[in-house]
């Protein structure tokens, strides 16, 4: 009997070629492509007043230089703004080479390919680009000051405006016993996967075609891009992404301007070209998150319970604006995580500045969103005297009262609706997970060793699984051999895996008979990308939906073999059987012979397939017309809104009373991903994601001077958290599956990043007992605050906070 795979802990397949070595990245291709470097602006803002070349065109072994007047036709044009809303109100996007301006440090101004990446290298440093300084905007509260613009055509630097209420938060709040305001402060991080980005094009002139790798999450995208760019047919592009070294949402973006630039080179070279990213064009070059000014006031009653909310937030959007206002938007409709205030009003601006691009990094305005709110649950309970875990108990939406539709509208205009959940269940594992009832004996008996310890808390909400499709291919071998196919691209997240593990329990067979492919749009063309806690939800349902297409053939076909009911059969161990009778049978590889007509015997399933000669009725077509040969299915699953994982995370914090040092003594997660494929994968998952947070709220930070140069754009200045920093992550699960797809699934890729910055906040608060309002914060700032916090004998200043009580 086959052995079920879906929700096993069952190993990755995918490990043993990795881990290895044989993995097979876009920098292991091309051995005899040419490379291109890049001439980069060293300047924040800043009009280009003359390039000379002459001293790059001359070296040996230098083929071509570039500048912004060769790029021909729609290559030559603004990227695209991919992802338009009502709310953008000067959506501005870059070329792919800088025309007459360059708006942040890093910018691409001149391509320079060569027979080797070190003669382009050293050719890009004869190229002298000559600049007429501009005042550059950097940092929200200069940008939101308006006295600079970083478009002349972006009044008061504002990329996008959105106001959205529900109820009526005015009259609510002046009615309430109490209100507190709270200004707070994320600054920008980024993400660091092990590869950066990537891109080898091949151009093949006889048949018009052009092939591209690029180490990206989107391949379906970045081929799209290329087609229209290069005025290509779009059947006449395809674009791979072979084995990809992390993406964290860097790697969503499409195209990046050397998605264009290389492919449109190759072409008009006719030489394969191709360019990897180094570690200082990634700091410089590749996108930035995280930064925003919040201010929350609430209304709340003398149980702590919300009456009103007023959040605005003025978010850091960098000098372009390429994907929209997607991480704003997630920012302040996921905010409300698992609360239901009875009148809510949000509103942001999202600002424009001289500094790297924004985009989605793993979370996407979650965290944020995140901080803000459970920031506020933990300052109303110290209002109150109140546990802040009973406060956020009063405030949860409750079991039997899901589907929950918040009143906000999402990015593509649908209702902010959770479709499963209970709250109260999560946080009653996580209380008892890290002994939240005890902790207040082992802090007073760390106080009496002269120790400084404290609780964090944090709760969230997560929109997972988002359309608006994926499909799937499964093809059955004659070998028995099962091919699986989806667009969506893979980094690192196992879903060579778990694909395999729902096809093979799908069809009956065993999982070491299950290949899969991703991110090949010669196999899957259509398809949206890996981002968003989605690749489970879709392509994990379109595959299924695909390989039950095959199965119900296969019974189609076997029950005519066996002449028995279709509901008679049954599928183990890759042969179909009638239940009670397992002599009479027929494996599933002669079964795909048998779906073929033209049986050829090129291996023993066609030769077996001999004896069911007699099954097919002579006087009907041998491919009937609502039929066609071979045992395969497609299939797309797209849905009609999100579905909503979440989880509680709790940690306990030590704080060096001399040096002020923060280390993570325990760190406890509660997570509900629906359905769980593989509990394996998503711990991993969830460690992974934990440790990018404990390195978003204590290491990482972007820190720019006031001429936008990017002060710590290496691994010597920018701090991550080495395995030392990253303490045993204790987890447990709550499985309250999906009613909104077949296999009941949530994501997961996430939920271990969005709760960690309110977490760690918490828990130094707690630890110092003033407030902590502005993250990441340091060993440097907590001893500053604690010497503010003595001196004043008040909240520190640089951690802005007010409490008003209403009378």
């Amino acid at each position: 009997m086959t052995t079920r795979q879906f929700g096993a802990p069952v190993k990755r397949k995918e490990d043993p070629r990795l881990v290895t070595g044989n993995g097979r990245y876009v920098d292991d291709l091309g051995h005899d492509a040419w490379e291109a470097a890049f001439v980069r602006s060293p300047h924040a803002h800043a009009r280009i007043v003359d390039i000379d070349v002459d001293g790059a065109v001359d070296v040996d072994g230098v083929i071509a230089v570039f500048t912004h007047e060769d790029l021909d036709g729609p290559a030559g044009d603004r990227l695209p703004l991919l992802i338009p809303h009502p709310s953008i109100e000067a959506g501005r996007t870059g070329y792919a080479l800088a025309k007459d301006e360059v708006n942040h440090v890093g910018e691409a101004i001149v391509m320079v390919v060569a027979r080797d990446r070190y003669i382009a290298e050293d050719a890009a440093q004869r190229i002298v680009v000559t600049y007429e300084f501009l005042t550059p905007v950097v940092g929200i509260a200069t940008s939101r000051d308006g006295s600079d613009l970083v478009h002349d055509d972006a009044p008061g630097n504002v990329a996008a405006h959105l106001l959205q209420e529900v109820g009526n938060v005015e009259p609510a709040m002046a009615a309430a016993p109490h209100t507190l305001t709270l200004d707070l402060e994320i600054e920008r991080s980024a993400c660091m996967p092990m590869e950066g980005k990537g891109v080898h094009a091949h151009w093949d002139s006889d048949e018009q075609r052009m092939r591209i790798h690029s180490s990206t999450q989107t391949s379906t995208g970045v081929r799209a891009a290329v087609a229209a760019k290069l005025e290509l047919p779009l059947a006449q592009v395809e674009c791979i992404a072979p084995d990809v070294g992390g993406g964290f949402g860097v790697k969503i973006m499409h195209p990046w301007p050397e998605e264009v630039l290389v492919p449109w080179a190759a072409r008009r070279l006719d030489h394969d070209v191709k360019w990897t990213e180094d570690r200082r064009e990634h700091f410089t070059s590749s996108a930035h998150e995280r930064g925003q000014l919040q201010k929350v006031t609430v209304g709340f009653d003398d149980d702590g319970r919300l009456l009103a909310l007023d959040v605005k937030f003025w978010h850091d959007n960098g000098a372009y604006l390429p994907y929209g206002v997607i991480v704003p938007i997630i920012t302040a409709t996921q905010l409300l995580g698992p609360y239901k205030p009875q009148n809510y009003r949000v509103e942001f601006w999202s600002m424009y500045t001289n500094t790297v691009l924004v985009t989605p990094y793993r979370g996407a305005g979650r965290p944020q969103g995140c901080y803000a709110m459970e920031r506020t649950m933990d300052a109303i309970a110290a209002e109150l005297g109140i546990d802040r875990a009973e406060v956020r108990s009063r405030n949860f939406i409750q079991p039997e009262e899901m589907p929950y539709d918040q009143g906000l509208l999402f990015q593509d205009g649908r209702p902010l609706k959770y479709d499963s959940g209970d709250f109260p269940a999560s946080l009653a594992k996580l209380k008892a997970l890290v002994g939240w009832d005890d902790f207040a004996a082992y802090k007073k008996e760390a106080e009496a060793q002269g120790r400084k310890v404290g609780l964090g808390i944090g709760c969230y909400v997560e929109g997972t699984g988002v359309g608006p499709y994926e499909g799937g291919h499964v093809h059955v071998e004659t070998s028995g051999r099962v091919n699986v196919a989806t667009g969506l691209t893979t980094q690192g997240q196992g879903h060579q895996t778990i694909l395999a593990q729902i096809v093979a329990d799908e069809l009956g067979v065993s999982i070491d008979d299950v290949h899969v492919t991703t991110g090949d749009t010669r196999r899957m063309p259509y398809a949206v990308g890996t981002f968003a806690s989605r690749g489970a939800v879709m392509s994990g349902n379109a595959v299924a939906l695909a390989a039950r297409a095959v199965r119900a053939k296969a019974l189609r076909i076997a029950a005519d073999a066996l002449e028995v009911s279709e509901d008679d059969l049954q599928i183990e161990d890759g042969t179909i059987s009638v239940k009670g009778a397992p002599n009479a049978s027929i494996a599933l590889s002669t079964v795909a012979v048998m779906s073929n007509p033209l049986r050829y015997a090129f291996d023993e399933s066609a030769k077996a397939a001999t004896q069911f000669a007699g099954a097919f009725d002579p006087d009907k077509p041998p491919v009937a017309d609502d039929d066609e040969p071979g045992l395969e299915g497609k299939d797309f699953y797209s849905p009609t809104q999100a579905t909503f994982a979440n989880g509680m995370h709790a940690a306990i914090v030590e704080t060096d009373p001399v040096t002020a040092e923060i280390r993570i003594l325990r760190y406890c997660v509660i997570h509900d991903c629906g359905t769980v494929v593989n509990p394996m994968i998503v711990e991993g998952q969830v460690h992974g994601g934990v440790a990018q947070g404990i390195g978003g709220a204590l290491y990482e930070r972007m820190v720019y001077d006031e001429s936008g140069q990017l002060l710590n754009a290496s691994f010597m200045d920018f701090l991550m958290p080495y395995a030392s920093e990253v303490p045993h992550i204790e987890t447990d699960h709550l499985e309250t599956p999906s009613p909104l797809n077949p296999l009941g699934i949530k994501g997961a890729g996430e939920a271990g990043t969005i709760p960690v910055t309110a977490v760690i906040a918490s828990a130094i608060e707690d630890a110092e007992g003033f407030p902590i309002r502005s993250m990441p914060i340091s060993p440097t700032e907590l001893w500053d605050l604690r010497r503010q916090h003595a001196h004043a004998g008040a909240s520190p200043t640089s951690q802005t906070s007010t409490t008003e009580e209403s009378a």
